[in-house]
């Protein structure tokens, strides 16, 4: 299992081989023996394989052609829709319209996420995340029908790979870890941190075809601009709030 996590890599072409119901139906079992608040599992998963549903999706999530492809797209949602029920039925009077309780199913959902996709890749299948869930939130909830109290949160398209991309470069591990408590970054460690990968090659091509003067200025200038975040933050508070999880009284 750790050689499966640390050969992961982002699938986005895939095969027209469909996935057995077995093998499906083990990944998500997994998915649901991830860790979860209070053993509550306040997360839906919405298995999409039909072409009609997908070719919306495809649509939604910026027509990427591997949401088409691949034979299963998964929407992970945080879900407070079921166990409210489940309070009410029982005369407990649930209390989780608040942005906490989105925040905390919004992690059980996303714990649950990365279970279905290790154990995907042990089977031999590819797995790409879908950024793009919390950017058109508004529009899946139309596509699958989503009630009040569910809020998507990420996605993963699954499928067998139709490509064998090279693993992609990471930061070194004393980039992201900090012992005991939090050490910041100067200048000079932060050029040493980044040094490798500003100078990979794929690196050099990226920036020369961005026509940037760095790699940093590709993700500030194009990729995730300040204009487009600002955009997409009101979006999904919106769809938030309207789903029943912005509750401050």
């Amino acid at each position: 299992m750790i050689q499966t996590i640390l050969d992961h890599r982002s699938i986005r072409k895939y095969s027209d081989k469909k996935v057995n119901k077995q093998i499906l139906d083990e990944i998500l079992l997994a998915g649901t023996k991830a860790s979860t608040t209070g053993n509550m599992q306040v997360y839906s998963i919405i298995v999409s394989e039909h072409k009609k549903i997908k070719e919306q999706l495809w649509a939604a999530h910026f027509k990427q052609d591997m949401v088409k492809q691949a034979p299963l797209v998964l929407t992970f949602c945080a879900d407070f829709n079921r166990f409210n029920k489940w309070c009410n039925y029982r005369n407990a009077k649930p209390a989780y319209d608040n942005f906490l309780s989105f925040y905390t199913a919004t992690i059980d959902a996303l714990l649950a996420a990365q279970n279905v996709a290790i154990a995907a890749e042990s089977h031999g299948l590819g797995i790409c995340y879908l950024g793009t869930t919390t950017y058109m939130a508004d529009k899946i909830v139309e596509i699958l029908n989503i009630p009040n109290n569910v809020v998507p949160v990420t996605s993963l398209v699954i499928g067998y790979p139709d490509e064998n991309p090279k693993l992609t470069d990471r930061l070194p591990l004393d980039a992201v870890v900090h012992y005991e408590k939090y050490t910041d970054y100067d200048e000079q460690k932060i050029n040493k941190l980044y040094q490798t990968k500003e100078q990979l090659q794929e690196t050099k091509e990226l920036i020369k075809e961005n026509g940037t003067e760095n790699l940093a200025q590709i993700f500030t200038d194009k990729r995730y601009t300040k204009k487009d975040n600002v955009l997409f933050s009101q979006n999904f508070l919106n769809l938030i709030k309207k789903q029943g999880f912005m509750n401050l009284e």
